[in-house]
């Protein structure tokens, strides 16, 4: 009897100990997965992660003459598409189908931003990208500068351009990227829409990745 009560005393000690530590692993292996999820890359085509680029500092002109650098970026998510005002087809209807993105996407954020930058800087003053961006929409932003000034952020996003120019012609064309770069709001490049365009999968897929980005800060 008095052995039965002698093993029981230590058995109790020790089934408590075992359920402790059974509890602490499955608590330790949930926090885990749960870790692994938030890491995890969803799959959402043209999300930069999980390296994503840090903008560093550039200066370019927007379109009433101020200033425009990374600290314009910092606190918005931006989306930047490059493209020059004499394009016929490709800007028109990429900024069009941005216009609508933007009436959608501002109904339930305030940190949004539209920028086209320009690659053909030379034509394309202030002047004249403001009444372009506006025609748009009146809060989009347009950025202009000289050749080095532009280039101080086509270089950051990987962008390449080529003026079709021959001597004594102001008439035409500039090869660009059709691409929409996604900044988010620690100036970091996360995500490339590429085209075709279409507003309804453009505020889909914006909405995936900052759902995505807030839950790994």
């Amino acid at each position: 009897m008095l052995s039965k009560l002698s093993n029981s005393k230590f058995l109790i000690p020790a089934m408590i100990i075992v359920a402790i530590a059974a509890a602490g692993a499955g608590f330790y292996i949930s926090m885990k997965q749960s870790q692994q999820t938030i890491q995890h890359k969803p799959d959402i085509e043209g999300l930069f992660w999980p390296n994503p680029k840090q903008i560093g500092s550039f200066q370019t002109i927007d379109q009433t003459g101020k200033p425009f650098g990374l600290e314009q970026l910092r606190g918005k998510w931006s989306f930047v598409f490059f493209g020059y005002t004499h394009c016929p087809d490709v800007c028109p209807i990429t900024l069009s189908v941005m216009a609508e993105v933007y009436k959608q996407l501002v109904k339930t954020n305030s940190d949004i931003q539209i920028i086209f930058v320009t690659v053909d800087p030379v034509r394309d003053t202030s002047d004249i990208l403001a009444q372009y961006v506006a025609y748009f929409n009146e809060a989009f932003i347009g950025l202009g500068g000289s050749i080095e000034q532009i280039s101080s952020l086509t270089k950051q996003i990987g962008i390449a351009f080529f003026l079709n120019k021959t001597e004594g012609t102001d008439n035409y064309e500039v090869d660009h990227s059709a691409s929409i770069f996604l900044i988010d709001p620690k100036a970091r490049l996360v995500g490339k829409i590429s085209p075709p365009h279409q507003a309804e999968q453009i505020t889909e897929k914006f909405n995936l990745i900052k759902e995505f980005i807030n839950a790994q800060n």
